[in-house]
């Protein structure tokens, strides 16, 4: 049923006998005791068909870009040659500076050729290439793992990384001491990385070029949706039970795990028959392969057709071939992988550029200055959110305390915060202070001098084990694998090599020792230098955008983000906290993604996007915005309803739209438009008929908009209006909800976000907030219990507030998405970064009563209390008390 898309209930559906299962020889014989021969048959047949598939060495397609004349070898050596001159003369890169790189390019070329890999340099040099000289550029990451240590990919333009500036190896890429394939992982832009593959199958064929398969499993949340489905079960109890069960790609959850680390769980399985039958049936099927789909990056090109080497498979999503192996079986039957990831953040890059473009600056990111002083002293402040790979707050404390002020120390940073490493932060951070430190001998001072001596990346220990005990940095990319794996027998042999080599090289047996034992302690959680460099160069470049041209910036990560609720609001808050306005949705001012506008005071603001409204669909609203654009802005609903074609439309969409305030420029009352959405898409379909018309002309019906006959309804109350407006976009644009609350909160003493960190600068305080519940994250603890923590948004941005178990289980009911609080928290700042944790929560509706004041009316009769309750009802209800006294006709008091 959840391959078929069925319901468990319907007649109709396919159904299997109970006789449908594979029963042992045994029972096969004597159900078929009238036909032996039959199973005899069956498995000699059986027997006849057993194959074993070889494993087969790797066969390279040929390059159809090799030089008329020449060999790929040949070919390779030449474009290398050309490509470094081109690169050092854009460095200004002169005389005898240029021989360390000739030099290492020579001895790169001939490993390469030797192990005959030159077909494969082509190759992927061939596609970067293409990519990057269409107009305008497919954007292609600087490089990703290994393959960034290499001169010769970099004189390829494989990757943009200068791998001499940043000491990277080769060795580490391709090991002449060990023969095994290279393997260029590549980002290109996420949205332009099927152009490229694309022309992967012109040039060498579609016959010939195929993604990789995968299989999908059901895993927890996904198998408890799946049979809620088919069970027939309410939408809204399926994803009850299904936001109950912790998602984490990295390290799935099963069910029987969630089951018993939430008591939630465990209370609607005993206390509801289809909940447990639900999680009975998900349990059984959880593991089980769901659904083929396509790898998210490996591409194999064949020397011949694929359908000569492997089984083929065609997506019914896409057009190209896929293979029926998986990647492990694929390469074993000689087809070579190529991986073409999709990067968002080059996209993010992408779209800031053309941002600039638009105003009339043109950057070229791979031009800019590796010491920019405004952007390390953004990232010093900590201030990296949206920054790639530094926006969590972990890494931001972990910049701050690094005082970062050069491109080294960001490659550091993504190397040592990680588990393991992580623990040396403390001691980096003081040396680059100015601790003095001691290298294990001086022989290797300069090759730990970077990191403070500290050992940090996996190329460390290949150049210590080549000063000191004489290896070749191939032999020494053998001791660094070696230590990784941890194989007791070929470490002691590692050790006896080292040992003989470092005291050969003068240096006493015991220290060797002692060198060694700390090497093979750091390869436990050494990190790859040049995966590192090329990483913190995006990091550096997405810092250089955010901390130069800021807005344009923020505009391109959020439409990136633009259907990512949570997400959208980090960049909402990072806005706030920068002062950068965010301008509402507007049908004729927005576009279908994130604008930069300049208001009318000259100053820059972000134009939210059409597309960020829910439920409306990106194509749509493009289209849309075509359509506005092709003539001018839309005059009126009406003018909106009479030019833009009806099938992009439908009655949510409509909805959304008025809730989102994105018509409020033309009828500010959202309440009456929503009421009329009908009357709208009514009118659009009419329009449509009378263009299609060709005699509607001659009576002169289709010359312009009929005006729209919309009922009058009152507007909603302010509350009211934020709350749709937030239904529609996920947050609140117009104004904030505790804006009616902003006498209760002077009365109540509570701090606003941004004016927490200055009371806690001298210490933990303790305080009271407030705020409308954004998104909540719960997770249990090493001791059995519950931990939450919850984003809360107040006037002055998002803030989030750890809630320990006891907290947590009794305020678990208010913590729902948009219910606006009252926390007694504790405040305290660690390294600059603030830490807050509840002591207490309560509804803030409730609390504004508990201290409500008001007014207190005394009537001479009881003639004015209906004329006052019509009052209190027309104007909505507020926050303070009102308090009726009134005289009877024998002079006693009556309290109201």
């Amino acid at each position: 049923c959840i391959a078929e898309s069925r319901l468990l209930s319907e007649k109709e559906r396919r159904r299997v006998t109970p006789q449908h299962w594979f029963k042992p020889a045994a029972a096969m014989r004597e159900l078929f005791a009238d036909l032996p021969e039959a199973c005899d048959n069956t498995l000699a047949i059986a027997r006849r068909c057993a194959v074993m598939a070889e494993t087969k060495k790797p066969e390279l397609p040929m390059c159809p870009k090799v030089q008329p004349g020449m060999t790929e070898a040949e070919t390779v050596r030449d474009m290398a040659r050309r490509g470094l001159e081109g690169r050092l003369d854009a460095l200004g890169i002169e005389g005898e500076a240029r021989s360390p790189y000739t030099t290492r390019l020579e001895y790169e070329l001939g490993v390469i050729e030797s192990m005959g890999f030159a077909g494969y340099f082509l190759i992927v040099a061939d596609f970067i290439q293409w990519a990057k000289a269409q107009s305008p550029p497919i954007p292609v990451g600087p490089g990703r793992g290994s393959g960034a240590g290499s001169v010769a990919a970099w004189a390829l333009q494989i990757t943009d990384l200068d791998p001499l500036r940043f000491g990277l190896l080769f060795e580490r890429f391709l090991n002449p001491e060990r023969v095994s394939m290279p393997d260029f992982d590549i980002d290109f832009c996420q949205d332009k990385r099927d152009q490229v593959i694309d022309y992967v199958r012109r040039e060498y064929g579609q016959d010939r070029v195929a993604q990789i398969i995968t299989f999908g499993k059901l895993q927890a949340k996904a198998a408890v949706r799946d049979c809620g489905r088919v069970l027939g079960m309410p939408y809204g109890q399926v994803d009850k039970v299904a936001s109950l069960i912790p998602f984490n790609p990295a390290k799935p959850v099963t069910l029987a795990q969630a089951i018993e680390g939430e008591p939630r769980l465990q209370q609607l399985r005993d206390t509801d028959e289809q909940v447990a039958r639900l999680l009975e049936i998900a349990n059984q099927l959880e593991g089980l392969y769901r659904n083929a789909s396509t790898h998210a990056a490996g591409v194999v090109i064949g020397r011949k057709p694929l359908i000569d080497i492997v089984p083929l498979y065609r997506d019914p999503r896409s057009e190209g071939l896929i293979t029926q192996y998986s990647m492990k079986y694929v390469e074993q039957a000689s087809l070579v992988k190529f991986d073409f990831l999709g990067l968002k953040t080059l996209t993010v890059i992408e779209q800031a550029l053309t941002i600039l473009k638009g105003q009339g600056t043109d950057v070229d990111i791979n031009a800019i200055p590796l010491d920019d002083a405004k952007t390390y002293e953004m990232l010093r402040k900590g201030d990296a959110a949206g920054v790639f790979q530094f926006e969590g707050q972990g890494m931001r404390d972990c910049l701050r305390q690094m005082r970062v002020d050069r491109f080294e120390d960001l490659i550091a940073a993504v190397s040592l915060y990680r588990p393991g490493p992580m623990a040396n932060i403390p001691a980096y951070c003081q040396r680059k202070a100015g601790e003095a430190w001691e290298s294990p001998h001086p022989k290797i001072h300069p090759i730990l001098e970077e990191t403070f001596g500290i050992m940090v990346y996996q190329e460390q220990v290949m150049q210590i084990s080549q000063e000191l005990a004489g290896y070749s940095l191939g032999g020494a990319d053998l001791l660094r694998r070696a230590m990784g794996k941890k194989i007791a027998k070929e470490m002691e042999q590692q050790r006896a090599i080292f040992t003989e080599g470092a005291v050969g090289n003068g240096i006493e047996p015991a220290k060797a020792t002692e060198i060694f034992d700390m090497m093979a302690k750091f390869a436990e959680y050494g990190f790859n230098k040049s995966h590192a460099a090329a990483y913190a160069l995006v990091s550096y470049q997405t810092a250089w955008l955010k901390a130069n041209h800021t807005v344009a910036f923020l505009a391109a990560s959020m439409t990136l983000d633009l259907d990512k609720t949570d997400k959208l609001a980090g960049h909402m808050q990072e806005c706030s906290r920068l002062g950068i306005p965010v301008l509402p949705p507007d049908i004729n001012r927005s576009g279908a993604v994130f604008l930069v506008e300049v208001m009318d005071d000259g100053k820059p603001a972000i134009r939210f996007a059409l597309a960020a409204v829910k439920r409306v669909g990106a194509a749509a609203m493009e289209a849309l915005v075509r359509a506005r654009n092709a003539t001018a802005p839309f005059a009126s609903v009406a003018d909106f309803a009479h030019r833009v074609d009806p099938k992009l439309l439908n009655k949510m969409m409509v909805e959304n739209l008025v809730k989102a305030g994105a018509f409020d420029r033309m009828e500010p009352n959202r309440a009456k438009l929503l009421a009329g959405a009908e009357v709208v898409l009514r009118a659009a379909q009419e329009a449509a008929e009378r263009r299609a018309d060709p005699t509607a002309d001659m009576f002169g019906t289709s010359a312009g908009p009929v005006p729209l006959r919309l009922k009058p309804v009152n507007d909603w109350p302010q509350l009211e209006k934020l709350t749709y407006e937030a239904e529609a976009v996920g947050f609140h644009l117009s104004a904030h909800p505790l804006d009616t609350y902003k006498a209760v909160l002077k009365r109540l003493g509570v701090t606003p976000f941004l004016a927490i960190a200055d009371r806690a600068r001298t210490g933990p305080v303790s305080l009271k907030l407030a705020g409308t519940v954004v998104a909540t994250k719960e997770r249990p603890t090493r001791t059995g219990s519950r931990m939450c923590w919850a984003t809360l948004s107040d006037q002055t941005g998002s803030f989030e507030v750890t809630l320990f178990s006891e907290v947590l289980n009794r305020s678990r009911d208010l913590l729902v998405e948009g219910t606006a609080v009252l926390v007694s928290a504790e405040a305290k700042l660690e390294n600059d970064s603030l830490r807050l944790t509840a002591n207490g929560l309560e509804g803030l509706e409730k609390a504004a009563q508990n201290v409500g004041q008001g007014i207190r009316l005394k009537l001479e009769g009881f003639a004015a209390v209906d004329r006052i309750r019509e009052l209190l009802l027309r104007e909505g209800r507020g926050k303070g008390r009102v308090v009726v006294i009134a005289q009877t006709g024998e002079g006693q008091e009556v309290e109201m």
